[in-house]
């Protein structure tokens, strides 16, 4: 039996420890620290209280280190590692799965199944970006998780920035097993028959149907840096700046000023859809004709494969984590360099020609770009849940 530790259920990981154990034959036990997403909480970047609307429990067994009505974790940074030996005593896996360092939980819970004696494998967010100028301080922090990376017996790399980040921290290629980041499409609805989701949208926001939608999601927030959009939108040649809008989806502390600076002139169409569960996206994709993502910094970068697997060409910033594995420019997007408003617009005006679904004489062009969709979607099918969760079962079996 594989253990996985995780601070609470998360809406990409349950269905993956559910079909690892019905589909690759791995019995899982997910140790929580709090059901505080299960039960519901509020995201303090996203501005919101909600609970997510998919199964994140059923085909695999549960273990709950609190939970919010007995007084538990009330989100992530309080999540405490409190009866996390006892748990793994009870449960007596044969391997343990840790997934991170931070919050401060992950690195506890290592500590915890590594002196358990048993194989860890780590499967986490990480790359070889620094987000800021290295410093002293990130020379201890090397050297604490390449201390850590050895002591694993086997670590899964969700992309290329991730391997490349384990082999220059000395982890042996025999030791690498690729288990891919990817999103759960289950919710999802692939295709939009007659175009009905992506007319109910635009009317809903009042977007002519000729207009090439932009779309962005995720939190609005500094580090995402949904504010570069609208400056490069000002930078566009009228003639493209008038026929797009930019459609937020999503929620977050620069809602207000990004709603002040569209709206001053010259004027960029810009419509705030809020936050949205995941049963609720599909639509408004349908309605888009490309995905922007322009973190400051971003170690991966899920939006992308949601994009992808709606068959829109993404726009990314170069300090995405996942551009190297998703983003091809001139065929699944394009690729611009991080904090440019300027070089943003000419990655637009580069993928412009190839986005825009239009109505014709009653029929329903699904995309400007026939081919270009269909890139997207096929590079899409290359990150999905059966790729990652085979690489767990390789490396669960490897050393068990």
């Amino acid at each position: 039996m594989l253990a996985v530790i995780e601070t609470h259920p998360i809406q990409y990981r349950g269905p993956l420890y559910r079909m690892l154990q019905r589909d690759f034959g791995v019995p899982v036990t997910a140790i929580y620290a709090s059901d505080f997403s299960v039960h519901g909480y509020r995201d303090k970047n996203f501005g919101a209280t909600f609970s997510w609307d998919v199964d994140l429990l059923s085909g695999y067994t549960s273990v709950f280190l609190s939970r919010v009505e007995s007084g538990g974790a009330r989100d992530a940074d309080a999540a405490s590692t409190a009866g996390m030996r006892q748990a793994l005593d009870r449960v007596a896996p044969r391997a343990v799965l840790t997934s991170g360092y931070s919050p401060h939980f992950h690195r506890a819970a290592f500590w915890h199944a590594w002196r358990s004696g048993r194989p860890v494998l780590f499967r986490g967010e990480a790359t070889d970006m620094q987000r800021f100028p290295r410093s002293i301080k990130d020379s201890a922090r090397d050297a604490a998780i390449s201390w850590m990376y050895a002591r694993c017996a086997r670590i899964l790399y969700i992309g290329e920035s991730a391997r490349r980040h384990y082999r220059a921290r000395g982890v042996p290629e025999n030791k690498l097993i690729f288990s891919p980041y990817f999103v759960n499409t289950e919710p999802f609805q692939a295709e939009d028959p007659g175009g009905a989701a992506r007319r109910e949208v635009r009317a809903r926001f009042n977007i002519p149907p000729d207009r090439k939608v932009m779309i962005f999601s995720g939190k609005l927030s500094e580090v995402k840096r949904p504010d570069l959009m609208v400056a490069a939108a000002r930078r566009l040649p009228d003639a493209i700046r008038e026929n797009l809008a930019i459609l937020f989806l999503g929620d977050g502390v620069l809602r207000d000023a990004l709603m002040q600076t569209a709206a001053a002139p010259p004027l960029v169409h810009a419509h705030f859809a809020g936050f949205q569960n995941q049963t609720q996206v599909s639509a408004f994709y349908h309605a888009a004709d490309f995905l922007c993502l322009p973190s400051s910094w971003d170690t991966w970068g899920l939006v992308v494969n949601e994009g992808l697997f709606h068959g829109l060409p993404c726009v990314v910033s170069d300090r995405v984590g996942c551009a190297d594995d998703l983003v091809t420019p001139g065929a699944t997007g394009e690729v611009f360099a991080n904090g440019s408003a300027e070089e943003l617009a000419r990655a637009i005006e580069r993928i412009w020609p190839r986005v825009g679904r239009i109505e014709h004489a009653g029929a329903f062009d699904p995309g400007g770009d026939a081919a270009t969709a269909r890139a997207c979607r096929e590079r899409a099918a290359q990150y999905t849940m059966e790729r990652a969760a085979a690489g767990i079962a390789e490396a669960y079996r490897a050393v068990t």
